[in-house]
């Protein structure tokens, strides 16, 4: 494999790890069948999953806003979204940092980088507060996704 191919194997795993519902879940085995390594697989995806989420955190109830004004389909998609973040957000309210951790860290739909930003910003949290979370969540969900995939003996060894 050459540079140009490895370099856009890099670009297309990051970039499905940045995709709400596949995120690192997808990436980090895309990575590895695209001959990138376990290793940088891991790093590469957990990279990708993180540079949506100060965006969503800073910026997303002003994009709901301007959604909901530009359609009813776009409105009813974002009631849709802000009522599962307010369904997700139970957790979150009852120990913040380790609550939003957790709702990222379990690597299954409907959780994640994405879904948990979008909690932290529909309960105000600040980016400073939301952000280490949700980094040590993507972190242990990467972890989480290696070992069922492909085993502790990979990851270790």
């Amino acid at each position: 494999m050459d540079i140009w191919d490895t370099a856009l194997n890099v670009i297309l795993t990051a970039l499905v790890s940045m995709t709400p519902v596949l995120e690192l879940r997808v990436a980090i085995p895309f990575g590895v069948a695209n001959d990138l390594g376990l290793w940088p697989s891991i790093i590469i995806s957990i990279i990708g999953n993180l540079i949506p989420v100060p965006f969503i955190i800073l910026f997303i109830r002003q994009i709901f806003a301007f959604m909901r004004k530009l359609s009813p389909k776009l409105d009813k998609l974002v009631t849709k979204l802000e009522q599962r973040a307010e369904k997700k957000s139970a957790v979150v309210q009852k120990c913040a940092f380790w609550g939003l951790f957790l709702l990222v860290a379990i690597p299954l739909p409907g959780t994640g980088a994405w879904t948990g930003a979008l909690v932290a910003a529909m309960l105000d949290m600040r980016l400073k507060r939301a952000f280490p979370s949700i980094a040590l969540g993507v972190t242990a969900a990467a972890i989480i996704v290696t070992f069922i995939t492909y085993g502790a003996d990979k990851l270790l060894f």
